[in-house]
């Protein structure tokens, strides 16, 4: 589908946005493999767009740490490594731990029906071996539910860390969803964190999201170990 500019076509802006958004989604369901060479001219045809937005896009993607540049060379798929997972979750932990914080300081009933809300909805998607089109509803839903919890926050500057971090996090969780089913354990986390938060249990809500993303860092980091 092109996503070439015409008179009555969004802004240059608004097109290196949404290019930015689909490369973003394809990077995230492994269409675009880690490490991978982006090659400009290939996804300028294959989007219908011309160099100026696909640059801006990229350059976006590359601030978000999910693409690299390299020097006289173009661009390239972030690679993944357990070093980089472990700074991932580790940064999380910290921040997302602020944010839950801050969050259950300020937030108020609408902000806990939300929570309740998106659990709901969360909820409701298949559980065990799921297409593509269900995980993806999946990880809107998951992704709708975690940003829902630190939304009361006051803090748009925290908020976007967390936001960045979390599609790190997600690109990893997606690679090794790819050969292992879903953990069984997560809705009952998922629960479990957003019971707190309602119930302004600051110190239980900080630390069951600490255990949640560690445990799931940790699975990911077995996966990529491998066998031995």
């Amino acid at each position: 589908m092109s996503l070439r500019e015409t008179p009555a076509s969004p802004s240059a802006a608004t097109l290196s946005t949404t290019l930015a958004e689909r490369l973003r989604s394809a990077i995230m369901r492994g269409e675009l493999v880690p490490g991978s060479k982006l090659v400009l001219d290939r996804i300028r045809a294959s989007y219908g767009v011309s160099l100026s937005p696909l640059r801006e896009a990229l350059w976006r993607l590359e601030s978000e740490g999910l693409v690299q540049a390299e020097d006289q060379r173009g661009y390239r798929v972030a690679p993944v490594s357990a070093d980089n997972l472990a700074e991932v979750i580790r940064l999380r932990v910290e921040l997302e731990g602020m944010a839950a914080r801050e969050a259950i300081l300020h937030g108020d009933a609408a902000w806990e029906g939300r929570i309740l809300s998106s659990l709901h909805q969360l909820n409701r998607s298949r559980r065990g071996q799921r297409s593509p089109e269900e995980q993806e509803e999946w990880e809107q839903r998951h992704r709708a539910f975690h940003a829902e919890l630190i939304s009361a926050c006051r803090m748009p500057l925290l908020q976007q860390f967390c936001e960045t971090l979390h599609d790190q996090s997600d690109r990893y969780r997606r690679i090794f969803l790819k050969d292992h089913e879903p953990d069984r354990d997560v809705p009952a986390e998922h629960a479990a964190i957003a019971d707190a938060m309602i119930g302004r249990r600051a110190d239980d809500a900080a630390r069951m999201l600490r255990d949640h993303i560690e445990r799931t860092g940790r699975n990911i980091q077995a996966a990529l170990r491998g066998p031995g």
